[in-house]
């Protein structure tokens, strides 16, 4: 790889080492990722890792004079025109105006060995999956979403088990800390917490796996009303994480693999983009 051998980095050296890493043929159909804006042949020396690209990160951009913006979330997902009358063609022609390309990696990065599901999985305390080989700890797949071509299986969901059995209260105090959240919102079955099953996002839809995996609690986030009366019905406890802190967790160690392979690079991760949603005390 050109980055890795010391000449200049360039942003499709950098999506190249991505797509190795988060192969893209694991995102989800609806899904837009890759290089969004930019010239794959640009200089890429200064990297800006952020989950989302808002004003605020192209001016942290501009001001660290980066020639890349790695993000998590895509900065769209379709386009009829790019113009300065919304928010993301603005954002856009901030970008070009400034010499700034863009590349997303979304719900490839969340299946990815390394990804979203695993730095959620840890942070939420999950240390073994219960079906480990001799040496191997860490959180399984909460089901199988796919198959790459090499045949090896990919979900975008953890499960596992706690190091031992904690109350709910205890795990809610613990989560919180983990996840760097300003608050929670969840559903507590009266269930001590032990098996987990994680999704960072919005994950309310993978209920069932993890009720079918047997787990008493289910962290995610963006869970609708229905979702919660679900585990209600079901006797499952739910934590909604927010959306931004279930996710942030993968950008640190997006940023540090980014300077392991390209040692020639500057990298940061975004100082001025933190979470979103508050809670009131």
């Amino acid at each position: 790889m050109t980055g890795m051998r010391g000449a200049m980095t360039t942003v499709n050296d950098v999506y190249e080492y991505l797509n190795e890493i988060a192969p893209v043929e694991m995102k989800m159909d609806f899904d837009n990722i890759g290089l969004l804006v930019g010239a794959a042949e640009a200089d890429a020396s200064r990297i800006l890792v952020s989950l989302d690209i808002t004003n605020d990160v192209i001016t942290e951009a501009i001001e660290y004079g980066a020639g890349l913006i790695v993000s998590h979330h895509p900065l769209f997902f379709t386009l009829t025109s790019v113009t300065n009358a919304d928010t993301t063609g603005a954002k856009i022609l901030r970008l070009i105006s400034g010499g700034i390309s863009a590349i997303c990696m979304h719900t490839n990065l969340d299946a990815a060995r390394g990804g979203t599901g695993d730095a959620l999985a840890a942070a939420a305390g999950i240390v073994r999956s219960g079906v480990e080989k001799a040496g191997e700890a860490g959180a399984a797949l909460l089901s199988e979403d796919g198959r790459l071509e090499t045949g090896e299986a990919y979900s975008y969901g953890r499960v596992g088990y706690l190091e031992k059995p904690c109350s709910m209260d205890e795990y809610l105090g613990m989560l919180r800390q983990t996840l760097k959240t300003d608050g929670l919102r969840y559903y507590s079955a009266g269930r001590d917490v032990h098996k987990i099953a994680v999704v960072g996002g919005s994950g309310g839809g993978e209920l069932q796996h993890a009720i079918s995996q047997g787990c008493d609690t289910f962290v995610t986030a963006d869970i609708k009303y229905d979702v919660f009366l679900e585990a209600k019905e079901r006797g499952v406890n739910l934590i909604d994480g927010d959306h931004y802190c279930t996710e942030n967790l993968v950008i640190g160690p997006v940023a540090e693999k980014l300077r392991s392979a390209f040692p020639g690079a500057e990298v940061r991760v975004s100082s001025t983009h933190t979470q979103t949603v508050r809670f009131y005390p």
